[in-house]
């Protein structure tokens, strides 16, 4: 079964990360975790992901999967050990079909309740009684693989208390990527692996029995050295987020976010959310036909449309049409754009009609643009470099050579795990992205 899904998993995540270097890397410590694991005749393969997403998965059969996100943000070979161990249990443990078999039984008892339960209330309970099972089930099987996953890595040589270190590096990554404002909406490790004081409590506890924190092996150098030059980010194909503004060289569009909105390039869209509430969303559709931009808007798609407000536009030379809507809870402001061979469309929400939802829709609806050959030409990915500090250079001066982010410093520390207080050292090998 994990073999047919295979491509499918692949393609939501981007595709396969080829890089020789860090695929060696990767190969040295898989294959040192294989001989210090429990023989149980499993032959582990683990895949690079071409997604900025921090997130690893296992599949029955022993298929691992690391997105590029979760390789950045490691520090070190013994935390990446600490995810491979924390998947090598859950295929040891089979929890991928054991989950799926407890899901299925809840969703036969749930079928057979709606039989039963006439009162609405009463069928609201036993879905959340259902829920409840489901999540207590799948902490169990987290606990369950951070144990394995501790002792195979204790049992190779390395730091066992690494992942202490690596969920607290995450928690701090997503509230750097949020701001501590919103919600992610793609999914991560966290989403399927929670973190608590209770949780890192445990995996400190099984650490210990290797001895005292500082046992085992980093392996600083050779992981640093793996990931040196590596593919930072969203990939050409995907599109940029720089800052507050949202950049396609291949599609040649761009636009721009207002200021306190925090962009997320998603697998179907891209997404901002900021103050008051207000929400956009961006997405392009291929062009049928030659009809004019209000058709289009009027063709059935919007729900809850006022027709009267449908607007014929022209924004930055290209053909385009604005409408309002409105449903129950939410009012919007709707935009299209055609350029090329697609339709783009610049959804704007919010709670309430008032200034904010007007502002934020038309500051970003003017925003959109086709891409110059010069914006064009100086749009390139970004990679991860691995630097030695220099004597006198303090975390500000490397900060300033960091690029594609509006916060340098802030991610500067993160991905190499600096506290806010923290200063570099000469000689000191650091991560910048550029």
């Amino acid at each position: 079964m994990a073999e047919r899904e295979l491509p499918e998993i692949e393609a939501a995540f981007g595709g396969v990360y080829h890089d020789a270097k860090a695929e060696r890397m990767i190969a040295r410590i898989v294959g040192r975790m294989t001989a210090a694991a429990p023989d149980h005749g499993i032959t582990y393969s683990l895949t690079i992901l071409n997604s900025p997403r921090v997130n690893a998965f296992a599949l029955p059969g022993g298929y691992i999967f690391v997105t590029r996100g979760m390789l950045a943000l490691a520090d070190d070979s013994a935390e990446l050990a600490g995810i491979l161990g924390h998947e090598m249990g859950h295929i040891i443990a089979n929890h991928g079909v054991k989950r799926a078999r407890f899901e299925q039984a809840q969703i036969e008892r749930l079928r057979a309740a709606a039989g039963t339960l006439v009162d609405p209330e009463a069928r609201a309970s036993a879905l959340a009684e259902s829920q409840r099972k489901v999540a207590a089930f799948s902490r169990e099987q987290e606990v369950q693989a951070d144990k394995t996953g501790v002792s195979i890595e204790g049992r190779a040589g390395y730091d066992p208390y690494s992942s202490v270190r690596l969920l607290s590096t995450m928690e701090a990554f997503s509230r750097f990527e949020t701001r501590g404002a919103t919600e992610k909406t793609e999914p991560d490790f966290l989403a399927d692996h929670p973190n608590s004081p209770a949780r890192s409590a445990a995996i400190r506890v099984n650490a210990a029995r290797f001895g005292r924190t500082g046992v085992g092996e980093r392996g600083r150098d050779a992981y640093l050295d793996g990931i040196d030059g590596m593919l930072f980010g969203y990939p050409p194909q995907a599109g940029y987020v720089r800052g507050r503004q949202f950049l396609h060289p291949e599609l040649g569009i761009g636009f721009t976010v207002p200021k306190g909105f925090i962009l997320e390039n998603n697998s179907d869209a891209v997404l901002a959310a900021g103050p008051d509430g207000v929400a956009i969303r961006f997405d392009s559709v291929d062009l049928t036909g030659n009809g004019s931009m209000s058709r289009y808007l009027r063709s059935g798609w919007v729900v809850g449309l006022d027709d009267g407000s449908v607007r014929s536009r022209t924004i930055n030379g290209l053909p385009a049409a604005t409408g309002d809507a409105t449903t129950e809870n939410w009012h919007f402001r709707i935009t299209v754009i055609r350029s090329g061979d697609h339709i783009y469309r610049i959804l704007t929400a919010a709670p309430k009609d008032d200034r904010a939802l007007e502002a934020a829709a038309r500051s970003t609806e003017a925003s959109f643009h086709a891409l110059t050959w010069r914006e064009r030409r100086q749009l390139k990915p970004l990679h991860l470099h691995i630097v030695t500090v220099k004597p006198g250079e303090s975390v500000a001066d490397l900060a300033r050579r960091m690029q594609g982010t509006d916060r340098p410093e802030g991610l500067f520390r993160l991905i190499n795990q600096l506290s806010d207080t923290e200063r570099v050292k000469a000689g000191e090998r650091v991560k910048l992205v550029y």
